[in-house]
C-alpha cells in the first residue's frame, strides 16, 4: 500500500476506523474530550533531508514534509520541531550562512509559509530549530571580516584573540558532547595573527553578545519568523554556551532578555532550550526558556529498559519535576526518548522490540510533553556518526516509495532490516500502531497528558509503577520491563483502581491481583 495524503476521505477514513476498533471514539455517544493542548502534547522531530521528498532529487524537502502532515496528524502529533532549514554549507545545516532564507534543496519561503499554513489548519503548532550561538563561517557577516578585517563593521560580531594574547590551554567540550572531547577553541584567521573562538570547530564561529548589536540581530531573526512567517516558536540549538561557561549568570541573563523580547511579539512564543547537563545546572535556565529538555529522563528510560531496571527512575523523575517547579511553576518538561545526537534507541536495545515498545511505553505515561524522534515509531537504527542515525524515512517498500530520501547510501535502514511504514499500517501487532495507540491513549486522558506524579512503594524486579492524578482522573500506570512474568498483589491504597484502561501483551487484573507478562503495561483507572 503506497501512502497517498491526496485521496479524498482518505485519512479521515483511516482515523475514524482506528478509533472505533481501538475504543477510544464510540458510537454509543459523543466523542470524549481531548486532554492534551498543546505544548503539553506530543511532538515530532524531523529532519527535513530525511523526511520525504517530493522532486525526486534524493533530498527531503518541505514540499514532501506538508504531503505528510495528514499522517502526523492521524498519528496524534500536536507540534513539529524541524532541524535547521536555512541556507548553509552542511547536510545538517547547523552553520547558518542566512538567518531569513530557506536552503535551496529543501524549498522556498513560500514553500515553508505554505507548510506553516497546512499545519495550522490540522491543529499541528511548528518550531523550528534557531541556531544562534553561532553563525556559519560562510554567513555575510564573517565573510566581510574576512575580506575587510578590523575595518569591518561585523568584526566585533565575533570574539576575537591576538596571536599575543591568544589563550594556550586546551578548553575542554562539555559532558555530553562526546563527538568533540579536547581540543582548541581557537581557530586561525588564516594569513593573519587573529584567531577567533568555536566551540563547535572552525566553520562555526562563535557570536559575541557582548556587543548590543548582536543581540538586536538575533531579536529581529526571531521577529522575523514569528511575524512573517508565523512559526509557534524556535528549540535555541546550544542554550549552555551563548557566553563561555565560566559566564553562567550573563548566559541566563541573556535568554531571559530573549524571552522578554520574543513575547513582545507574540505572547505564546514557545521557546524550548537545548541545555545537555543534569537537572541543577539545568534549572536555572527556566526562566528565559521555560521549556527544556530532559536529557536526564532520556538517559534514565534508556538504562532501565536496556538493563531491566528501575533504577530510581521513577522517584529521579519527581524530584527533577519539584525542583523545577520551584523555580517555574508554568515549565515545560520536553521529554524523549533519544534525538538526532544519540543512537537510535532501536539499536540501543540491539533491536528488540520488546525494550523499544517499553521506552515508548515510559515515555507517553510518564509526565512531560515528549518528542518523538522520526522513524522511532517504526523502529529506525542508527549509531553514529552522525550521519548514519539521520538516514532517510521508509514510507513505503522500495518499489512503491517515491518519497524515500536516498541523499544517502543507507548503512543501517533499509526494507531488509526495516518493516517500511505502509505494511506496519495493515499490521495492529506492529510498533507504529503500539505507539500510535499509546499516544492517542495520552490524548484523551486527562492524568497521562497532565497528571501529577507519584511513586507507589512497590518494589519488584523488572517493576516501574507509579500514579498519575489531574482534573478527577487517578491512574495506576504498572510496567513490566523485563523478561520474566511479575504478579503483584494491590496495596489497600490502589485497591480502588479496578478498571483496566490499558492492558498489553495479554497482561490485566484479577481480584486484588494484576499480572504482568513480560515486556507489558497495564494502566488501572478508578
Amino acid at each position: 500500500m503506497q501512502i497517498n495524503s491526496k485521496k479524498p476521505g482518505f485519512v479521515l477514513k483511516i482515523i475514524v476506523l482506528t478509533l472505533l476498533a481501538s475504543g477510544i471514539f464510540s458510537c454509543a455517544g459523543p466523542a470524549p474530550e481531548k486532554a492534551s493542548q498543546w505544548p503539553h502534547a506530543v511532538n515530532y522531530e524531523i529532519f527535513v533531508r530525511s523526511f520525504c521528498d517530493s522532486s525526486g532529487d534524493g533530498i527531503g524537502d518541505i514540499r514532501g514534509m506538508t504531503s505528510r502532515l495528514d499522517y502526523l496528524a492521524d498519528l496524534g502529533i500536536e507540534g513539529i520541531w524541524l532541524m535547521p532549514v536555512h541556507p548553509s554549507s552542511s547536510y545538517h545545516k547547523y552553520n547558518v550562512e542566512d538567518y531569513y532564507e530557506i536552503h535551496p534543496d529543501y524549498g522556498t519561503l513560500d514553500d515553508f509559509r505554505e507548510f506553516v499554513e497546512e499545519a495550522h489548519k490540522r491543529g499541528i503548532r511548528v518550531v523550528i530549530d534557531m541556531v544562534i550561538n553561532h553563525s556559519g563561517s560562510g554567513h555575510q557577516w564573517f565573510r566581510d571580516v574576512i575580506e575587510n578585517g578590523k575595518e569591518s563593521p561585523y568584526h566585533d560580531y565575533y570574539i576575537w584573540a591576538h596571536g599575543d594574547t591568544l589563550p594556550r590551554h586546551i578548553e575542554r567540550m562539555a559532558e555530553g558532547y562526546p563527538d568533540y572531547g579536547r581540543r582548541n577553541r581557537w581557530n586561525n584567521l588564516r594569513g593573519t595573527e587573529y584567531w577567533y573562538y568555536s566551540y563547535f570547530g572552525r566553520s562555526m564561529p562563535q557570536l559575541n553578545y557582548d556587543n548590543p548589536a548582536v543581540r538586536q540581530e538575533v531579536f529581529e531573526i526571531g521577529r522575523f519568523w514569528l511575524e512573517e512567517i508565523g512559526v509557534d516558536g524556535f528549540r535555541l540549538d546550544a542554550a549552555r554556551h551563548i557566553y563561555p561557561e565560566n559566564r553562567v549568570e550573563d548566559i541566563h541573563r541573556f535568554w531571559e532578555e530573549y524571552r522578554e523580547e520574543m513575547l513582545s511579539v507574540r505572547g505564546d512564543v514557545y521557546l524550548l532550550g537545548e541545555v545537555w547537563a543534569s537537572a541543577p545546572e539545568v534549572a536555572p535556565f527556566l526562566n528565559g526558556l521555560p521549556a527544556l529538555f530532559n536529557f536526564d529522563l532520556s538517559e534514565a528510560i534508556q538504562r532501565a529498559v536496556t538493563e531491566e531496571k528501575e533504577g530510581g527512575l521513577v522517584e529521579d523523575h519527581l524530584s527533577t519535576l519539584n525542583h523545577y517547579l520551584g523555580i517555574n511553576p508554568e515549565f515545560i518538561d520536553a521529554t524523549f526518548i533519544t534525538n538526532h545526537d544519540q543512537n537510535r534507541i532501536m539499536s540501543v536495545v540491539g533491536g528488540d522490540h520488546n525494550r523499544a515498545r517499553m521506552a515508548a511505553a515510559l515515555l507517553f505515561t510518564l509526565p512531560g510533553s515528549p518528542y518523538v524522534y522520526y522513524g522511532e515509531e517504526t523502529g529506525m537504527l542508527g549509531t553514529k556518526p552522525d550521519p548514519n542515525i539521520r538516514e532517510g524515512f521508509l514510507w513505503d517498500v522500495d518499489s512503491l516509495d517515491g518519497c524515500r530520501p536516498t541523499w544517502k547510501v543507507p548503512v543501517y535502514n533499509t526494507d531488509n532490516t526495516v518493516t517500511p511504514l505502509a505494511l506496519q499500517m495493515k499490521d495492529e501487532s506492529s510498533l507504529f500502531s503500539f505507539y500510535r495507540e499509546l499516544i492517542r491513549l495520552r490524548n484523551y486522558s486527562h492524568g497521562l497528558a497532565r497528571g501529577d506524579l507519584q511513586a507507589t512503594g512497590y518494589d519488584a524486579d523488572g517493576l516501574v509503577a507509579f500514579t498519575r492524578d489531574h482534573n478527577n482522573e487517578s491512574l495506576l500506570v504498572l510496567h513490566n520491563i523485563s523478561g520474566s512474568p511479575v504478579s503483584l498483589d494491590l496495596a489497600a491504597g490502589h485497591a480502588a483502581f479496578g478498571k483496566v484502561k490499558f492492558a498489553s501483551n495479554g497482561s490485566g487484573r484479577n481480584g486484588q491481583s494484576v499480572k504482568l507478562y513480560p515486556y507489558s503495561t497495564v494502566i488501572l483507572s478508578k
